[in-house]
């Protein structure tokens, strides 16, 4: 198992308890709910069950008879449950019959809200199982959706039956830059840091995706045969991501390929004029489910109010699919090996590097020797007005150390050497800020690039730390 150690602490605090537990795991799909879920159970699991996408009632009841006869340890069912109030009524009946042992029992039921349709009543025979049979029990059910938003609605804050009570919650996030080279190790295939981080632009640290890369192969080579060849697995992911996640996948797909389209994010308003959808309850619904499920994060820039709550694209498969996959024709193979020479590869590079960084900040801190210090986290913008111009700053770490790192972030592929521009501008930036900001506080300035500063007479006196990809692994 690689990484996951918090999550695996907690499944050994739910077998140790003395109480019942419901544990909802949830996350995006292909981050390895399952696995782990299966992994660290499955010699112990009494009943599983997984959903069927797009199955009806009839069809979910008769999965359940089929899983239940597949424990061997039950009476066969020879007649498949009425509804679900019965078909948990069932179950209660086979876990009672179990042989006793010391251990919790285990039931596990996979893609529950495939299962949980909102004529189906599975969740008023579910929240019936548990409050008169499991909660009362010396068993652990793990209930698991790739729908987090969804799970977060219908579980986690549900208001009937189930209401308060999930025992424990995970959410499986994907892999660090740290877990996909342990990954890549434990399958014996051997990347440099360069080419780990440019196979993370592509499809970030999904381990489903992942396991499609191939030793022996650059990350140029394996980016092009997964993403580009007609039948390479990300070449057509991006439609079954959402289609799976979201009810009428189309609107949040228009809110995601606005939002590709800016690098800096955008506000409510940009999006409404991209998107040409009316303002109301829909789009908030749909933010908040899209930001619920980490495809995208919002934030409001410092010094700004939260009316000025700006939304940014986080999800790295997401970006590079609008990009550079979704331009090509159905059948029609691309060249990563030529556009990833191409100009546009370097400019969109920069910030995916960018995202990456945002997405590594606690290795930033400790980098920098802050990780014990509390900070918070903004970007800053300025329009430029008669008095003064105006700047963006991606990233500004606020220190209680009474210091603000502004942080400065460039994708290239040697050392960085800074050149009277560079320099002359990152000044500008810092003044800016600071006479925007009316800042007390000490700024430094943090270069954080691939290979590390090339020190020479722009750098010498101006750039305070410099952090290195090394770092952020």
């Amino acid at each position: 198992m690689i990484g996951r150690t918090k999550e695996i602490s907690t499944f050994k605090k739910a077998l140790v308890s003395k109480k019942p537990e419901l544990i909802a795991v949830i996350g995006r799909r292909r981050v390895g709910k399952t696995y782990l879920i299966r992994t660290f159970f499955e010699p112990q699991i009494d009943f599983e069950m997984v959903g069927l996408k797009d199955g009806s009632r009839e069809q979910q009841l008769q999965n359940f008879t089929y899983s239940l006869n597949a424990t061997q340890l039950a009476k066969p069912l020879t007649k498949t449950p009425a509804d679900w109030l019965e078909a948990f009524h069932v179950l209660r009946q086979y876990l009672e019959a179990l042989p006793k042992v010391k251990r919790k029992k285990v039931v596990f039921i996979d893609e529950l809200p495939w299962v949980a349709t909102a004529k189906s009543d599975f969740l008023t025979g579910f929240s019936y199982f548990w409050n008169s049979y499991a909660s009362k029990s010396n068993i652990i059910v793990v209930i698991c959706g790739s729908a987090t938003a969804w799970m977060i609605k219908k579980i986690i804050n549900n208001k009937g039956g189930l209401h308060n009570r999930v025992t424990r919650k995970i959410l499986l996030p994907p892999f660090s830059l740290a877990e996909t080279k342990a990954y890549f190790q434990s399958r014996n295939i051997s990347f440099d840091d360069y080419q780990l981080i440019q196979l993370y632009m592509t499809m970030g640290g999904i381990p489903h995706y992942l396991d499609q890369v191939e030793g022996g192969r650059s990350a140029v080579q394996n980016i092009n045969d997964i993403c580009f060849h007609p039948q390479g697995l990300l070449r057509t992911e991006f439609e079954n991501l959402y289609s799976s996640l979201f009810t009428h996948p189309e609107r949040y797909e228009n809110i995601v390929s606005a939002l590709a389209s800016s690098w800096t994010g955008l506000s409510r308003t940009d999006i409404l004029a991209a998107t040409k959808m009316k303002d109301g309850g829909g789009l908030t619904t749909i933010l908040k489910e899209l930001e619920q499920s980490g495809f995208i994060a919002s934030y409001v820039p410092l010094y700004k109010k939260k009316k000025d709550r700006l939304f940014r694209l986080i999800d790295n498969y997401s970006l590079f699919y609008l990009k550079y996959i979704q331009p090509l024709s159905a059948n029609v193979a691309g060249n990563w090996q030529a556009l990833s020479q191409t100009q546009s590869w370097k400019s969109w590079s920069g910030y995916a590097f960018e995202n990456i960084c945002l997405q590594h900040i606690d290795k930033i801190k400790t980098a920098l020797g802050i990780a014990g210090v509390y900070t918070q986290e903004f970007s800053f913008f300025t329009k430029a007005t008669p008095k003064q111009e105006g700047t963006q700053i991606d990233l500004l770490i606020d220190r209680q150390d009474n210091v603000i790192s502004l942080c400065e972030m460039k994708f290239y592929n040697d050392q960085f050497a800074l050149t009277k521009v560079d320099a002359d501008t990152l000044r500008r930036k810092r003044r800016i800020f600071r006479q925007a900001s009316k800042t007390k506080k000490q700024v430094f300035i943090v270069l954080i690039t691939t290979f590390g500063l090339l020190p020479n007479e722009h750098s010498i006196g101006l750039v305070d730390n410099v952090v290195g990809m090394g770092d952020l692994f």
